[in-house]
């Protein structure tokens, strides 16, 4: 499958904790109380995706490896889970190492119910205004997971660095086809991510010490698909 070509200039790295030993409100504090200075900078809201894998779940299988080069292909929108989604935005994530880019499209509204499936989700993107090279890649990709948490957003004093958290961690079992999502799975865990530019890697690490969280090789589309399909592990 061809992807653009990985743009180091405009990437960013993410790098992640995943915090069980203390509560949300602790975890805040912390973040409120870091010398960089991180206030609140949105209000937080429902992220909710459609992860795109092959039928042989490639993109999974190169997380799971820690393969240095890297890609993921997902659906997102906000707010509530079923229903009528307004804005939803498809989205290619490349990675190189802990490097990241993302290209993004808009998609025309659909409905998300036990109707969706791969050949519904075709015509969503037969109606997009989707590069040639997207629609190829399209082709190759069917769902394989849902998943839903809760973000909040903080930015540091200088705009260089971002901190979110997630909770409500929710992942569902979805297939081509006859989708009612009663396979669910659910963890209490918090992800913390520090998000910050390719040139802002040199101070990124006195940032990063100053978190009391312990750096984590963690993926949501790797941590659902081995919740919810033990036997692919």
């Amino acid at each position: 499958m061809f992807f653009p070509p990985f743009d180091i200039e405009n990437s960013r790295y993410e790098r992640k904790f995943v915090v069980s030993d203390m509560m949300l409100p602790q975890i805040v504090q912390h973040i409120k109380m870091h010398p960089a200075t991180f206030s609140s900078v949105f209000h937080p809201r429902y992220i909710n995706n459609i992860y795109l894998d092959t039928a042989e779940l490639d993109f999974f299988y190169d997380n799971l490896s820690g393969r240095g080069s890297r890609k993921k292909a997902r659906i997102r929108w906000y707010g509530n889970l079923y229903g009528n989604i307004g804005k939803p935005v498809l989205e290619f994530k490349i990675r190189e190492g802990y490097l990241g880019n993302k290209i993004s499209f808009l998609l025309p509204p659909f409905s998300f119910d036990e109707n969706i499936s791969q050949g519904a989700l075709q015509q969503i993107f037969d109606k997009s205004d989707l590069p040639q090279w997207a629609r190829d890649v399209l082709k190759h990709l069917r769902p394989s997971l849902v998943n839903r948490y809760l973000r909040e957003y903080f930015l540091s004093f200088d705009g260089k660095f971002r901190i979110t958290t997630d909770t409500e961690l929710e992942y569902y079992a979805i297939s081509a086809n006859n989708n009612c999502f009663s396979e669910r799975y659910g963890t209490q865990d918090v992800v913390v991510e520090l998000k910050y530019g390719y040139a802002d890697a040199v101070i990124a690490p006195g940032v990063s010490a100053m978190l009391p969280f312990r750096l984590t090789k963690s993926s949501k589309y790797v941590n659902g698909i081995e919740l919810l399909h033990p036997s692919l592990v």
